[in-house]
């Protein structure tokens, strides 16, 4: 298995540290404290710094003399209800963890946003590769397909865990989930929107009239992606899920479909595969993963067309709350700007799907 330093290069780019922004510090005394009275085999002093990704919730790396550790918690300041949800992220580790799905090792949550100034969690530091780059630039056509294999089992041993029998029986309504989640970021939208769009407006109206029927119901990652992945450094195995901001109890063809996406969005540097030759990097082609999926849950996957058009307005009611907190100052990554770009070309995106799922012009 070998390893391209410009892909190593980019990984660190993306995902290193840096020193903390004055505006992002954290009050170490009280942070000390609360790892003393609630992480089990703490021993400080702690240092930290923090990741450059994370633009929604912002993610530090928390080093004392013995162990490591990783921070997530809610951006300060006003937020939209029901974004910014570690709570929910630390509640979907700390179920799933248990039942050897890999998540990161969870060590406390914090509710008390006097301690810090916002809702936080800690987690184990999962030490592993990340990789960003769809295209797996330098590493071998085997290798490439194992680590396309375990992205897709990972995923489809998610959609298969039970979700009363592992404690997230609550963790939100099993049915309408494509409902819920147009209602959702349709309202997240609106509380954020900075300009008008006609082809959103369509989107908007369209959406919830035509929703596909949901047959099977499992908790869902809500943004499962390559960049969110840890892969064992070793093997060529998901080490690690990250980022469960999204999840929920919900569809998970609606969630395996935004996976899908990753064949439709041009190959870029990031997770995109379109215009590649897949044969002969030996990635999957979309029709092989959808296979595997199948063969591995059981579950009926229909045309993809509407719950492509589905992801993709979903994505622009994301970066449209990043666009929001770009234009008011308080987006936490250096990423946000560009992030907040993508707004006007998801929605081209999503209308084109639509129409070809049927929707009238």
């Amino acid at each position: 298995m070998t390893e391209d330093p410009k892909q190593i290069d980019f990984d660190k780019e993306m995902v290193g540290t840096i020193a903390v922004p004055e505006r992002d510090q954290l009050d170490l005394e009280r942070l000390n404290q609360w790892f003393q009275a609630n992480v089990e085999g703490f021993a400080g002093p702690i240092s930290y710094s923090k990741f450059k990704g994370g633009q929604s919730n912002p993610t530090y790396r928390i080093d004392t003399p013995g162990r490591s550790y990783v921070l997530r918690r809610q951006p300060f300041g006003k937020l939209l209800p029901s974004a910014h949800a570690v709570d929910r992220e630390y509640a979907a580790m700390h179920a799933l963890g248990p039942t050897g799905f890999p998540v990161p090792k969870t060590y406390g949550l914090c509710e008390d946003a006097e301690v810090l100034g916002s809702k936080f969690f800690v987690m184990g530091l999962a030490d592993g590769r990340s990789l960003w780059n769809g295209a797996l630039p330098g590493i071998t056509k085997a290798d490439r397909r194992e680590i396309y294999n375990s992205m897709v089992d990972t995923m489809a041993d998610l959609h298969t865990r039970n979700p009363v029998e592992i404690g997230l029986g609550e963790y939100g309504k099993p049915t309408d989930y494509c409902a819920r989640q147009i209602a959702r970021w349709t309202k997240q939208y609106k509380l954020s929107e900075t300009e008008h769009m006609p082809q959103m407006e369509r989107l908007i109206e369209w959406l919830p009239e035509t929703i596909p029927p949901q047959h099977e119901s499992s908790v869902v990652h809500g943004d499962y992606r390559l960049d969110n992945l840890i892969f064992e450094k070793d093997a060529n195995r998901v080490l690690a899920v990250l980022d469960w901001e999204l999840s929920t109890l919900g569809d998970p063809i609606a969630d395996f479909s935004y996976l899908m996406l990753n064949w439709h969005n041009p190959a870029d540097g990031r997770a995109g595969l379109l215009g590649l030759d897949l044969a002969e990097l030996g990635i999957p082609t979309q029709d092989e993963a959808v296979e595997r999926y199948v063969a591995r849950t059981g579950y009926p996957v229909p045309p993809m067309d509407w719950y492509f058009a589905y992801n993709l307005f979903r994505l622009a009611g994301i970066m449209q709350g990043i666009k929001k907190r770009v234009i008011d100052g308080t987006a936490s990554s250096a990423h946000a700007k560009q992030m907040s770009e993508r707004v006007g070309p998801l929605v081209e995106r999503a209308y084109e799907f639509a129409l070809a799922a049927g929707m009238p012009t």
